[in-house]
């Protein structure tokens, strides 16, 4: 499957550091030093909007807002930019969340996208009183698309399922823009779904072989089933006009990332049973050096943050070549790629600092590390002026194991 390059951004949601924090549960967060108040969302909303990101992606958890409140409200100080919710499947019934789907499309003008999220911490899910095991879990998020889907249709249905059974259910006319469906998941168990349901199926930076592989598997699995599949990629990304200075950020914070930290992290990143996060904790091994797994990706970030835990490191070229080498690997494409900057959405840095060249405009085909520096809002809103630097600005991005030159990666 061919098709041109989409650009998402990140809505730090539960607030903004210079750090990198955990993003979807409290326990392990950096300190938050921007609040993520709608008039700052809206700044990074609007910021992105303005340099040609598609949608922001919001966060789904115990330590973050709801992401429907916060993106309707959000929605409201843009005009274009697409809203990319994150949706709990298995937390309200896929009936009522077609509902607030077609409310959402009709109060921000169609812009709405959604991230169906399984979930994969078993105390994370037992604490919302979900109970169901791994695979279980998987094959009702599978139920509830389909549902949702047929919800969507706008014709009285019955459903009768394993997790959901409906009578005369639907909206009362068809959606007639019914948001795409993204999803994500490293199991089988979650490829099944994907196959079967997904608009794009979503992953975590890997080294490009390994991403080669899942893309032309989940494809293959689509084919079976008479579907086709676009494909996406989270990343990090941390990107400097050179590459010493991108790698002298990502040295600095890694030294933010406390031995205490680290621990309490992987901790928690053993009990889970997400074989994506398993993926990803396997990069570091929680171990601060041997972090650049691949040219130009290092996996310091999944040292205490949970989810996608690499980040592309150099130069503004270097960080670009390796998008091209996923895209082209086995003739596939990437086709939405999702980035951010570690410690949230926005990147600040030090007051005094050099502001971004303006020159710098994005374009979906053009030098994406560049456009970047330009993506964050120039202060910060409810504290003493600063000056904001982009998503790969000083103050937004992961680094790499501290000791080695930029030529030895």
């Amino acid at each position: 499957m061919t098709g041109s390059m989409t650009f998402h951004w990140f809505l730090p949601t539960s607030g903004d550091s210079d750090q990198v924090g955990a993003a979807t549960v409290t326990a392990g967060a950096a300190r938050h030093d921007r609040a993520a108040t709608v008039a700052y969302l809206a700044e990074v909303g609007r910021a992105a909007e303005a340099n040609g990101f598609a949608a922001v992606l919001t966060p789904v958890g115990a330590g973050c807002p709801d992401p429907w409140i916060v993106c309707a409200a959000v929605a409201q100080h843009t005009e274009r930019l697409g809203m990319l919710v994150a949706v709990r499947a298995g937390f309200a019934l896929p009936t009522l969340i077609a509902q607030q789907a077609e409310a959402f499309q009709a109060v921000s003008g169609g812009r709405l996208s959604l991230n169906i999220v399984t979930g994969g911490d078993p105390a994370e899910q037992r604490a919302y009183g979900d109970f169901l095991g791994h695979d279980e879990r998987y094959a009702r998020t599978g139920e509830f698309i389909e549902v949702l889907r047929r919800a969507w249709a706008g014709r009285p249905f019955d459903h009768a399922g394993p997790h959901y059974r409906v009578d005369g259910g639907g909206l009362a006319t068809p959606l007639d823009d019914p948001p795409p469906v993204y999803f994500g998941g490293a199991s089988p168990a979650a490829e099944a779904v994907a196959a079967r349901h997904a608009d794009t199926y979503l992953m975590w930076g890997e080294p490009p072989a390994a991403i080669a592989a899942r893309v032309t598997r989940i494809q293959a699995l689509a084919a079976e089933r008479g579907r086709t599949l676009r494909t996406g990629l989270r990343l990090h990304v941390i990107a400097r006009p050179t590459s010493a200075d991108a790698w002298a950020e990502a040295d600095r914070l890694l030294a933010g990332m406390s031995p205490e930290r680290i621990a309490a992290a992987q901790a928690r990143f053993r009990r889970m049973d997400s074989v994506g996060q398993a993926r990803m904790a396997a990069l570091n091994a929680g171990r601060t050096d041997g972090l650049t797994v691949a040219p130009n990706l290092w996996a310091g970030v999944g040292l205490v943050r949970e989810g996608a835990g690499t980040a592309l490191v150099g130069s503004y070229a270097e960080v670009a070549a390796p998008d091209r080498r996923v895209r082209n690997a086995r003739r596939r494409r990437i086709h939405p790629l999702r980035l951010a900057a570690p410690g949230g959405g926005g990147a600040g840095r030090r007051r005094g600092a050099a502001p971004c060249p303006r020159d710098a405009r994005p374009t979906s085909r053009g030098d994406v590390a560049r456009a970047l520096t330009q993506v964050t809002p120039r202060r910060w809103v409810g504290r003493a002026p600063q000056v904001l630097r982009s998503p790969t600005g000083r103050r937004a991005t992961p680094a790499r194991s501290p000791g080695g030159s930029p030529a030895a990666r």
